[in-house]
């Protein structure tokens, strides 16, 4: 397994997470509108970090991890969202917002180290 192989792996799973998820909103105006930012925000940071793999530099794998960050970050919020409208049950969503803040944490401690070995 390469470097980085089991972050590709959680990642790729989080997104097929929030495809779930998302199927599961109601078909409301807010359920659509919802949806469709989770969706967009939650299936782009495995392929944003598959591109970080494959950086020109590491200003540039920086620069790659810092848009995996955002982009889950921006998730939290939307999965906060949906819990507390009531779009969805706590139960349905908590799971998948654990696993986004702990990728949160991953990527922000790979950002970390790689600004230590960029100096």
């Amino acid at each position: 397994m390469a470097k980085g192989d089991d972050i590709q792996e959680r990642l790729i799973n989080f997104g097929v997470s929030i495809i779930k998820l998302c199927a599961e909103l109601p078909d409301t105006p807010a359920g659509r509108h919802v949806a469709g930012q989770l969706l967009r925000c939650g299936t782009s940071p495995a392929p944003n970090y598959g591109e970080a793999r494959g950086a020109e530099s590491t200003k540039d794998f920086i620069h790659k991890l810092g848009v995996v960050f955002k982009e889950l970050k921006e998730s939290n919020v939307w999965l906060e969202m949906i819990k507390r409208s009531g779009l969805l049950p706590a139960e349905a969503v908590n799971p998948v917002q654990t696993e986004c803040i702990e990728l949160c944490k991953i990527i922000a401690s790979s950002i970390r180290t790689a600004g230590k070995t960029r100096k």
